[in-house]
């Protein structure tokens, strides 16, 4: 019997954010600059959703379940047993994730070249600290692709080794025993607050490059 272990908002933040990231990149790549602030305002308000959301959320949507021992993270790369939610090494990839991330959305918002990209905190620092945050932002994001490469890596060595952790995310549902279900929240709290926040930001930041691209 199937067991319920991702709500519709943590699947669906994980999609939009896979989208998110992609786009964000070869956008700055291709200086499609009106689509990468607009992207990276989306994305800034999804990432503060999933962070309410780690509080007020379902039980395996927790930022509380996230954080786990040393031993407990080496034990997992051997275990075999069946965890609700991310076991502790997946945790561990789930905060480095987190915190790539957030470096790279705050880092692009007090970043400028002097030319052309602003972002909209400029103005309210001093130069010394738009130039360290264009330098975290255009370091940040090569270490996040490795991040990137190295969970794609450990989701095919999870697959050859008999467990698919992408259907998961994709059903919001396990076939594997698990001790007891996890209790659930509705998505549609969470898309309901990323709404309200991705409005916000649009309309004090975004209005500009969003009017662009129309």
């Amino acid at each position: 019997m199937a067991t319920k272990v991702w709500d519709g908002f943590i699947r669906g933040f994980h999609w939009l954010l896979v989208i998110g990231i992609a786009v964000l990149y070869f956008s700055g790549e291709e200086g499609w600059l009106e689509v990468h602030f607009v992207t990276g305002y989306l994305l800034l308000a999804l990432m503060a959703t999933r962070l309410i959301w780690g509080i007020i959320g379902s039980q395996t949507a927790k930022l509380s379940s996230l954080f786990h021992s040393p031993k407990a993270i080496l034990a997992s790369f051997k275990s075999t047993a069946t965890y609700v939610g991310h076991n502790p090494a997946g945790s561990l990839m789930v905060l480095a994730f987190f915190v790539l991330i957030i470096v790279q959305l705050v880092s692009g918002l007090f970043t400028t070249d002097d030319i052309l990209v602003e972002g909209p905190l400029v103005a309210h620092v001093p130069y010394s600290w738009a130039e360290l945050a264009g330098d975290i932002h255009h370091t940040n994001i090569d270490i996040l692709l490795i991040a990137i490469a190295v969970h794609i890596s450990a989701i095919v060595i999870y697959r050859l080794r008999g467990k698919n952790l992408v259907k998961p995310l994709l059903t919001g549902n396990t076939a594997e025993p698990v001790s007891s279900a996890p209790a659930m929240r509705s998505g549609l709290i969470a898309y309901g607050i990323f709404v309200v926040l991705s409005a916000i930001l649009l309309f004090t930041w975004g209005y500009e490059p969003l009017m662009a691209l129309f």
